[in-house]
């Protein structure tokens, strides 16, 4: 009677084990929603190299503008996840502050986002394999370090932008519309509160295959638009059905 007691404790702790390992494949998916700021460097605006080391003069409060964001994530491997991203949101780029001042160009240029984002988590939260913390119960891990996970990202997307310009902008007869393909790049973390919720910070940066977010290019323009993005993040864990999709799509309670 003893032994086979003893065998059940056994496994059930050996259960135990194997569900808080297996915890990221309880909830692959994720749906995430994320709002914060860009910064645009293009053309119009900003001083000149010999005057400003590493581009620090050029960001500044009046270029900032918004943008929204909608995403999904899939998790393949416990430190591995790629990710459907969807943002809207606005760039701005004024001589008024800069080395062109007299120039008087400026544009305001809102966009659309698509792109498709694989992470890799070299720091992975001590929680997430917690079975207590899988529960939704206390856990031993306290410190705000064990509560993090911190990645890297990068992919490809595209970008849909519309620019509206001011007169002595639509008088260089340049493009006003576009599409061109983006590369982001860039490092995140999230901070694990509860079993389905993460709550995180973003910060990334796109290389574009154009010259023209702005609507204005010149001979003495040495590289594409480049933009970034500060982002708060909200994240929501999805179950996984036993046929691998999302629990509400899956027919079925597991």
């Amino acid at each position: 009677m003893k032994r086979t007691l003893v065998v059940v404790i056994l496994l059930c702790f050996i259960a135990h084990i194997s569900e808080a390992q297996e915890l990221w494949k309880r909830k692959r998916y994720e749906a995430i929603a994320s709002i914060g700021t860009t910064q645009f460097f293009g053309d119009i605006g900003g001083f000149t190299k010999t005057k400003n080391i590493l581009g620090l003069k050029d960001i500044s409060f009046k270029q900032t503008r918004f943008n929204l964001n909608l995403g999904a994530r899939y998790r393949i491997l416990n430190n591995v996840s790629a990710k459907l991203s969807l943002t809207y949101g606005m760039f701005h780029a004024t001589d008024d502050r800069g080395s062109n001042e007299a120039r008087g160009m400026e544009a305001r240029t809102s966009f659309f986002e698509p792109a498709l984002i694989g992470e890799y988590y070299f720091i992975k939260s001590k929680k997430e394999s917690s079975y207590l913390f899988g529960k939704g119960r206390r856990t031993q891990f306290g410190s705000l370090i064990s509560s993090l996970d911190i990645y890297a990202f990068t992919g490809i997307g595209g970008l849909s932008y519309n620019i509206k310009r001011n007169d002595k902008l639509v008088a260089k007869g340049m493009k006003n519309s576009g599409f061109t393909t983006v590369i982001p790049v860039g490092v995140g973390l999230n901070l694990l509160i509860l079993p389905d919720y993460n709550f995180g910070l973003e910060l990334g940066g796109r290389y574009a295959f154009s010259d023209y977010l702005d609507g204005y290019t010149s001979q003495y323009s040495s590289s594409n638009d480049v933009y970034y993005f500060f982002n708060f993040t909200f994240t929501y864990k999805i179950l996984t059905g036993r046929n691998g999709l999302p629990e509400f799509l899956s027919g079925r309670r597991r």
